[in-house]
């Protein structure tokens, strides 16, 4: 049995809950990262919604893996307090649907420069704090244009601030230029769980095992060493909150394949990366 566990954002196939955990049932994955439900970002949740949504999914036998939160998607210009305090509201959220963690970024407007170390590690650490008395891991992504788009600065914030974990991304590194197998190398030891989507060498996104990734090398190295969680991102095709999630580079680089629905090409992404799982 392999020790790799699959996780999706099923708000890929739909928005609406009911068919997310339709969707998820139908590919035989049984845990999910809370993105978007019924058009509306996890972020923006309210108790009430966090606990009724939180039902639908467990009286199904989902399990919430992660809340795929916006959180550090932002300007490391932009006003901080009020980010905090969504990010505090997403905890909450957290904490209702029994997710064991939190995706976070690193900040646009900084690409990565030295001189924005400082803002950067101050601000995560504020969200280190805050999430402090919680039972969630905080789970910083690396993202093209953030701080922590390349592997040296994921590292960095890593090394500093011990609390945040990394959820590593193989075609994310690729559209910033990133060797995948040197940012593997760098990080492998500090990666709590991934995200998984390939892309070809111009950034375009692809299922599992039809770009450059070399998603079936580091995988397999991941289960030796105990394996884990693998969250399908498939960016294959538009979606409902698209338009809030990705940026203009993102989505230009989405829908390189053709699917008849979001479903048909949900169900491909899992039957790409289950293929290479049983070749592992």
């Amino acid at each position: 049995m392999s020790n790799l566990v699959l996780c999706a954002f099923a708000d890929e196939a739909s928005s609406e809950i009911t068919e997310q955990v339709q969707a998820l049932k139908d590919n035989e994955i049984g845990y999910i990262e809370v993105r978007g439900i019924n058009g509306k970002n996890v972020s923006q949740l309210t108790e009430k919604e966090a606990k009724e949504f939180y039902s639908v999914y467990s009286d199904a036998g989902i399990k919430v893996w992660s809340i795929g939160s916006p959180i550090g998607k932002i300007n490391i210009n932009d006003d901080f307090d009020k980010e905090l305090e969504k990010f505090k509201r997403t905890v909450q959220t957290a904490e209702i649907m029994q997710a064991s963690c939190i995706r976070i970024f690193s900040f646009y407007g900084t690409e990565g420069k030295k001189e924005y170390s400082d803002a950067v590690l101050e601000r995560l650490s504020k969200y280190v704090d805050a999430a402090k008395g919680s039972n969630v891991v905080l789970c910083h992504e690396n993202e093209k244009g953030i701080y922590g788009e390349l592997a040296p600065q994921c590292l960095e914030i890593i090394k500093a601030l011990p609390q945040i974990k990394c959820v590593f991304d193989a075609a994310n590194f690729i559209q910033a230029s990133q060797d995948v197998k040197e940012a593997w190398d760098m990080l492998k030891g500090y990666v709590y769980y991934h995200h998984i989507k390939d892309a070809l060498p111009n950034g375009d996104i692809v299922p599992a095992g039809y770009g450059v990734a070399g998603i079936k090398d580091y995988l397999k190295e991941y289960s030796a060493m105990g394996g884990g969680v693998l969250t399908i991102e498939p960016h294959l095709a538009g979606f409902v909150g698209i338009e809030n999630l990705a940026n203009d580079d993102e989505r230009k680089h989405m829908g390189r394949f053709s699917f008849a629905s979001c479903e048909e090409a949900f169900g491909f992404a899992a039957d790409s990366l289950k293929k290479i799982i049983s070749e592992i």
